[in-house]
């Protein structure tokens, strides 16, 4: 089943000339034969992340949203909190085990990544670090088995049907 995608990426100072995670992930996409539905380039600014997340959250074509960028520990990185305010759901598990995978590639520098995950309007949002390596390991790890409808016992695609429950 081919999943319909939007990229964000977080970032002061990167262009979509530039973009190398950005990058990573539209190829990704394409390699699963998902679909990348549309891709922004945003400022590290908590109201402009959460406006181009909802807006495309109410957008029926868009079944995953994938930031990269904003989730380590400086002063500027603010994407997380900005998750946290528009959830309807926190996925805590995709943190833990992002970090719990990243420590392989990157030891105890995972302490610094905050990527998280959530539910909004029937949408999951993945909030990836900035780093090549660490859109890598996200998708190489997780969200490829997760968006992959056979993977089995159980995956993120199967329960779209559901996702919106009362």
């Amino acid at each position: 089943m081919q999943v319909n995608i939007a990229v964000l990426t977080v970032t002061d100072t990167r262009t979509f000339q530039n973009d190398k995670s950005g990058d990573i992930l539209v190829k990704k996409i394409s390699e699963q034969k998902h679909k990348l539905v549309d891709r922004k380039i945003v400022k590290d600014d908590k109201e402009k992340i959460k406006k181009i997340i909802i807006d495309w959250s109410k957008k029926k074509e868009i079944d995953v949203i994938v930031t990269t960028g904003g989730t380590g520990l400086t002063g500027r990185d603010i994407t997380p909190e900005a998750l946290d305010e528009i959830a309807d759901k926190k996925i805590p598990g995709f943190g833990e085990l992002f970090r719990q995978l990243s420590y392989k590639t990157v030891g105890t520098s995972t302490l610094q990544s905050r990527a998280c995950a959530i539910l909004r309007n029937g949408k999951y949002i993945f909030s990836l670090p900035g780093s090549s390596g660490g859109v890598t390991d996200a998708w190489d790890m997780i969200l490829k088995y997760q968006l992959d409808v056979t993977h089995k016992p159980c995956n993120f695609v199967e329960l779209f049907p559901r996702l919106k429950e009362k």
